[in-house]
C-alpha cells in the first residue's frame, strides 16, 4: 500500500486549521449558563459566535442553534415540524431520509418527489397539503445543485452540509424555513453544527432539561466548539471565492485524466454542481473492487455518504437518478479541496488509470 495517500474524500471530512484550534483554546472554560463572571464571560465567547455564524449566513443571531452537527440539525428541523404531509426526494442524506422512513411508520404521510436525469430533485407539483418539504442545497454524492422550493404554506427544511462554507448561502434570501449545515465539513472539527430556525418558527425539542438556546436544545452551550464553528466558517468564507475556481480547475483536471483509463469511463455529476465534488462509474466494474484498488494505489475516496460506515451499498440517490445498473454499480465520488495542487490530482489520475487497467486486464 501507497504510504502517501492522495484523500479525494473531503467531502467526507475536512482537516481542521491551526487558526480554528488555537480558537478554540483561547476560548473561555466558565459555562456560559453561570451568573458569575467567569460565567458572563464565556456567554459573551458563545453569543459572538452566533452572531459570526449568522453574519456569514444571512441569519438573525437569534436564528442560529449550535448542535452536535448536520445530523442533529435535521432530526430537529423534521420531528420538531408540526404533524402532517412530509415531501422530500430520494436522493437527500440518509440524516433526513431515514427521519422521514421513521415518521411513514409511525403514520404520517411522507412523499418522495421525483428526481431528474440530472440529480435535482422536481418540486414544480407541490401540493398545498404539505407541511414539510425537504430539499437540500448540494448533493453530497454528484455536487448536483438543488433547485430553491417555491414557497408556499408549506416550511422548506433545507440540509446544506456541503453548501455551507463552500459556496455563498443566504438564509434570508433563499427563504428556507430551516437550514443545517456541519462543522466537519468546512474546517471545524466533528461534534458541532448549526441549524437555521427563521424568526417565529415553532420546534418541538427532541431532548428536555434546562433553558439553554431558547429551550430548543437543552445541556451546558459547547463554548469553544461555537467559537472553532464560527472561525471555521470565517475563514472558509474569506477564502471562498479564490478558493472555488483553483477547486473547479482540479476538478476539472480529474476528469480530464480519468478519460485516460482502460474501457469506458462515466461522469454522473451535472455540469451545474459543485466544484468540490464529481462522482463517476467506471461500467464492467464493481465499486468495492474499485475502492480497494485505489485504496491500495493510494488514493482515498468513496462510494457512497461516509456514514455508511465503511460498507458499499447502492446509492437510493444515483438509483432515482435512473442510472443503468453497471453505471449504479461502479460509482466512486472523488471530492477535493482547496489545499491540494494540480499535480496532486495529476499523480491522483495516474494512480487510478493503473489501478483500473489492472482490474480490466
Amino acid at each position: 500500500m501507497a504510504t502517501d495517500i492522495i484523500n479525494l474524500d473531503h467531502h467526507a471530512t475536512t482537516a481542521v486549521p491551526p487558526a480554528v484550534w488555537d480558537a478554540m483554546r483561547a476560548a473561555p472554560p466558565g459555562n456560559s449558563s453561570s451568573g458569575h463572571s467567569l460565567g458572563r464571560v464565556a456567554r459573551r465567547a458563545f453569543d459572538e459566535a452566533k452572531e459570526r455564524v449568522a453574519a456569514r449566513l444571512g441569519a438573525h443571531p437569534d436564528e442560529v442553534l449550535f448542535t452536535s452537527g448536520a445530523t442533529e440539525s435535521n432530526n430537529i428541523a423534521i420531528f420538531g415540524a408540526p404533524p402532517g404531509p412530509v415531501a422530500a426526494g430520494p436522493i437527500e442524506h440518509s440524516c433526513v431520509t431515514e427521519p422521514l422512513k421513521s415518521l411513514a411508520r409511525r403514520g404520517e404521510p411522507v412523499t418522495w418527489l421525483p428526481v431528474a436525469a440530472d440529480g435535482t430533485t422536481i418540486v414544480s407539483d407541490l401540493t398545498d397539503d404539505l407541511k414539510l418539504v425537504a430539499v437540500m442545497l448540494v448533493n453530497h454524492e454528484t455536487g448536483a445543485i438543488q433547485p430553491v422550493v417555491p414557497a408556499g404554506p408549506w416550511r422548506w427544511h433545507c440540509d446544506a452540509a456541503q453548501a455551507v462554507g463552500k459556496l455563498p448561502v443566504n438564509f434570508q434570501e433563499m427563504g428556507a424555513t430551516t437550514l443545517s449545515a456541519s462543522g466537519h465539513k468546512f474546517g471545524a472539527p466533528p461534534g458541532i453544527g448549526i441549524l437555521l430556525i427563521r424568526r417565529g418558527v415553532t420546534l418541538r425539542p427532541l431532548t428536555f432539561g434546562g433553558p439553554h438556546q431558547q429551550g430548543r436544545r437543552p445541556g451546558t452551550e459547547p463554548v469553544a466548539f461555537a467559537v472553532g464553528l464560527a472561525t471555521a466558517l470565517d475563514l472558509s468564507c474569506d477564502a471562498m471565492e479564490h478558493r472555488r475556481p483553483h477547486v473547479a480547475s482540479l476538478k476539472a483536471r480529474l476528469i480530464e485524466n480519468l478519460a485516460a483509463c482502460a474501457g469506458t469511463v462515466v461522469v454522473n455529476s451535472p455540469e451545474r454542481s459543485s466544484p468540490y465534488v464529481v462522482n463517476v462509474s467506471f461500467p464492467g466494474l464493481r465499486a468495492d473492487q474499485l475502492l480497494m484498488a485505489f485504496d491500495t494505489a493510494g488514493v482515498a475516496c468513496s462510494a457512497g455518504p461516509a456514514c455508511s460506515s465503511g460498507t458499499v451499498q447502492v446509492s437510493a440517490g444515483l438509483q432515482a437518478m435512473g442510472m443503468p445498473e453497471e453505471r449504479l454499480r461502479s460509482a466512486i465520488r472523488f471530492s477535493f479541496s482547496a489545499a491540494q495542487t494540480r499535480a496532486e490530482i495529476d499523480e491522483a489520475g495516474r494512480r487510478i488509470e493503473r489501478a483500473v487497467r489492472h482490474l480490466r486486464r
